[in-house]
């Protein structure tokens, strides 16, 4: 393990993301550089382009790893290898991945990273909050009827909030090198209570209506969305949402000494920010 100063260029992959976005702001804040890698803004940095890869980590000391489009997506831990182990001999050493709970080809992308020899944390997320609010879920939570393959099976919601909060801790404090996080919010929730809950917080009514994967499918199809988007969908659905995340973990409380955000709660701060208002 390598002295890390905190002071040092952090590279944030995805710093437009969900995650990203907050880990670069949360950095800037603290006076902090920090440069943002992605494909549109910032500097030029593309998983599917290794020539993007070097530029982007020069004169880097750390790097918040989020992969694109999924860590299940093929050829997720070989590119992930390869950026890991380049980033070292360019003098990168700490490196904080964002995981995935409970996925198997997560874990190997783990691995992939952590065999480069960096000063590594892997941060194991379960599902955002922030989908309601910042992705796939908004135009039908606005709609008024969210239609979704998710059964009854509860899932410990954690707010991006959180994730960014532990990325940059992880990033520019001692204490965190070799930990796993995994991390969620307080409770389970089922889909159909999350979907009430921002309901209640937005102030009106909002339907949740169970179909059958192949239904769900056909209707993203039908809205034209992407073929790799549709099948990370049905293995998240379909595989990873089996029961085996239900129970709530510790990861946010052991590594910033706190409580995670409540879904209520972001539901309630979102809500307050007008994004679910209609009309």
């Amino acid at each position: 393990m390598t002295e890390h100063n905190p002071t040092s260029p952090t590279l944030v992959l995805g710093g437009t993301g969900k995650t990203g976005r907050r880990v670069a702001q949360r950095l800037t804040g603290l006076d902090l550089p920090v440069r943002i890698g992605t494909r549109a803004g910032g500097v030029p940095f593309d998983w599917e382009d290794p020539q993007t890869w070097e530029p982007a980590l020069d004169g880097m000391k750390a790097v918040y790893v989020s992969y694109y489009p999924d860590l299940a997506a093929p050829g997720a831990a070989a590119a992930i290898a390869s950026f890991a182990e380049l980033a070292v001999d360019r003098g990168a050493q700490r490196l904080v991945m964002l995981s995935g709970r409970g996925e198997m080809k997560a874990r190997t992308c783990e691995k992939a990273l952590t065999a480069s020899g960096a000063d590594a944390t892997i941060l194991r997320s379960s599902w955002f909050s922030q989908n309601f609010s910042e992705s796939y879920l908004l135009a039908p939570v606005l709609d008024g009827r969210v239609f979704l393959p998710a059964g009854t099976t509860p899932e410990p919601f954690v707010d991006a909030d959180d994730i960014a909060d532990v990325a940059v801790a992880a990033l520019t404090r001692p204490g965190h090198v070799g930990e796993v996080y995994e991390l969620t919010g307080p409770r389970a929730l089922t889909f159909a209570e999350a979907v009430a809950a921002v309901g209640d917080a937005a102030g009106r009514e909002i339907d949740y209506v169970e179909v059958s994967a192949a239904d769900y499918a056909d209707a993203l199809a039908a809205e034209q969305v992407p073929g790799d988007v549709i099948e990370l969908l049905m293995y998240l659905f379909t595989i990873v949402l089996d029961g085996r995340n239900a129970a709530p973990s510790d990861g946010v409380h052991r590594a910033l000494g706190r409580a995670p955000v409540d879904f209520t709660e972001f539901a309630t701060h979102t809500a307050a920010t007008g994004i679910w208002n209609v009309g």
